[in-house]
């Protein structure tokens, strides 16, 4: 089997990337195009255009990580916080594109799953994955498995309420952990000082227009040492930390991963998110030391993981 191929598609909330990877893990052929997240109608075209770059005769399979609420076993989202999309036959519809077996995933669970086989917890049997993109996702591994729950909806850790009556949710709530420590909240953040802190790198680099920033932005301001951005992402990793010790509190984890675009900020949000996170979790003094680590595959990780996932469904 170690001739073997597979693609991995990872859906998020602005971008599709494939990816085709050996049964070893090995990429071996890439592309990200920009997600019609408005637009049903051109969701699917989308994901097939961008599976049919990197596709070729070897593929034995396609993974599908996507942001949302999955039905695992008929392969359709269900909704996504962050897209416009309901009901979305991805497995039938790829399927009968590609003429091979098509497994769909929960983004985050396909990344954890990466991170355990190949990356940051790999050899550890219980671990947490954390992604921050444009919302935040989760996935859980416990004793070598993952976590899918009763109806395979297991992990959405994004949309657990932390203030009532908060900003509105693309699930429908208000105050979702999502809204105050993901790339959501560095964005609203970012355009309120574009016109609060005028002096600031992060409306320098937006030449004076809040619509202009991104969390990309306002992080890379902050890598440059700007006090405001700085602030920015220090509330995000502080929320962020908050959120994780919660987590742990339910979990015990050996490990906690920080994964997506908002982790890979580096200590500018990881060094306020373990200092929250050690004096929110229950029994620190206690407890054992739980590693909150970067993610060691960055934002290949849900491709590669729905890809490994595929490769595994296909061989039985």
């Amino acid at each position: 089997m170690s001739d073997r191929q597979a693609v991995g598609i990872d859906i998020g909330g602005t971008k599709i990337a494939a990816l085709r990877i050996s049964a070893e893990g090995e990429i071996l052929d890439s592309t990200v195009i920009p997600t019609p997240a408005t637009d049903p109608s051109a969701a699917l075209p989308a994901i097939e255009a961008a599976g049919a770059e990197v596709m070729n005769e070897a593929v034995g399979a396609i993974g599908v990580g996507i942001a949302g609420l999955v039905d695992v076993r008929a392969g359709i989202l269900l909704s996504s916080p962050n897209l416009a999309w309901r009901h979305l036959p991805l497995r039938d519809g790829l399927s009968a594109r590609f003429r091979v077996p098509v497994i769909v995933e929960n983004d985050a669970t396909a990344a954890a799953w990466a991170e355990s086989r190949l990356g940051a917890s790999r050899g550890r049997d219980d671990s947490l994955f954390v992604g921050i993109g444009t919302g935040i996702g989760g996935g859980i591994i416990a004793e070598g498995r993952l976590i899918r729950g009763a109806h395979g909806l297991a992990g959405e850790v994004g949309h657990i309420i932390v203030e009532p009556g908060g900003s509105l949710c693309g699930c429908g709530n208000h105050g979702c952990w999502e809204q105050v420590a993901s790339g959501v909240a560095i964005e609203r953040a970012g355009r309120r000082a574009v016109t609060d802190e005028p002096g600031s790198a992060i409306a320098r680099l937006a030449g004076g227009d809040p619509r202009r920033v991104t969390g990309e932005l306002v992080t890379e301001a902050a890598q440059g040492g700007d006090e405001v951005a700085v602030a920015i992402l220090a509330t995000v990793g502080r929320r962020l930390g908050e959120g994780v010790a919660g987590l742990v509190n339910v979990l015990d984890p050996e490990v906690v991963v920080i994964g997506g675009g908002v982790g890979e900020a580096g200590d500018v949000v990881l060094a306020p998110l373990r200092e929250a996170f050690l004096a929110s979790v229950e029994g620190a003094d206690v407890r054992p030391e739980v590693p909150i680590v970067p993610a060691h595959l960055g934002n290949d990780a849900g491709a590669i993981g729905a890809a490994l996932l595929a490769l595994a469904a296909a061989s039985g």
